[in-house]
């Protein structure tokens, strides 16, 4: 068993999933492998399960009926992770949008870098994106400036969702708390550590948009994080 547990929810990934799982598992640290999927119609589950044979003890899979939101499928998993004896806890998606050879940068900056909440960014000097319209990019960079106006909180890239905690953070979040689900979720995580005075740093990543696979974004994820940002404010 590894120290490091990476978490990455699952629906309709069919296309990345046994690519993501042999990458991760071909790194240079050790890395477990929690897959939370939430009732993939199109067979991921049963590619998770087939592999499971090949990475025995080192892949695992939770399974939820529906599709439940993002967050709270970090949320089941940073659980099943603290019955466990993980020190590091990752986010990560599942399309390739977060290279897997950052895990190993995020995990260095957690373990030995002084990082409590080591955070992928695409903001900070040497951070990018990639094939994504110049629009969403917009929209992306001020919606971090808008959380940071709002919150106070000097994060170049608030709504990351690339990121490695320390099992001390998630032991002091009240995880029943956290009231967001959808893209406010990446958001409220990091407010909630902030706020408890973790150290949150920001590793530069290139965030290349999905080539395989179906997008899962919706206006209404936006207006949540929107209106969110407002709430935490005065309710965290």
């Amino acid at each position: 068993m590894s120290e490091a547990l990476v978490i990455i929810p699952t629906y309709n990934e069919k296309e990345n999933i046994e690519r993501m799982v042999h990458k991760v598992f071909s790194l240079p640290a050790d890395f477990d492998l929690l897959i939370v999927d939430d009732g993939s119609p199109d067979g991921t589950a049963d590619i998770v399960k087939r592999l499971q044979a090949e990475y025995p003890d080192r892949l695992h899979i939770e399974e939820r009926t529906g599709k439940l939101g993002l967050g709270t499928a970090y949320i089941h998993g940073f659980k099943w992770g603290l019955q466990r004896s993980y020190a590091y806890f990752f986010e990560m998606d599942c399309d390739f949008s977060h290279n897997p050879d950052d895990l190993v940068r995020l995990y260095i900056a957690a373990k030995e870098g002084g990082a409590d909440v080591a955070i992928g960014s695409r903001y900070v000097r040497g951070g990018k994106v990639e094939n994504w319209p110049i629009g969403r990019i917009l929209m992306s960079y001020f919606a971090s400036v808008y959380v940071r106006l709002v919150l106070w909180m000097n994060i170049k890239d608030t709504t990351a969702g690339f990121k490695c905690y320390r099992r001390a953070v998630l032991e002091a979040i009240d995880l029943d708390g956290v009231r967001f689900i959808g893209y406010a979720f990446q958001i409220e995580m990091k407010y909630r550590a902030w706020r408890k005075k973790f150290t949150l740093m920001e590793v530069p990543i290139t965030f290349t948009d999905r080539i395989a696979g179906h997008s899962k974004m919706s206006t209404g994820i936006f207006k949540e994080a929107f209106w969110g940002v407002m709430q935490m404010r005065f309710m965290i």
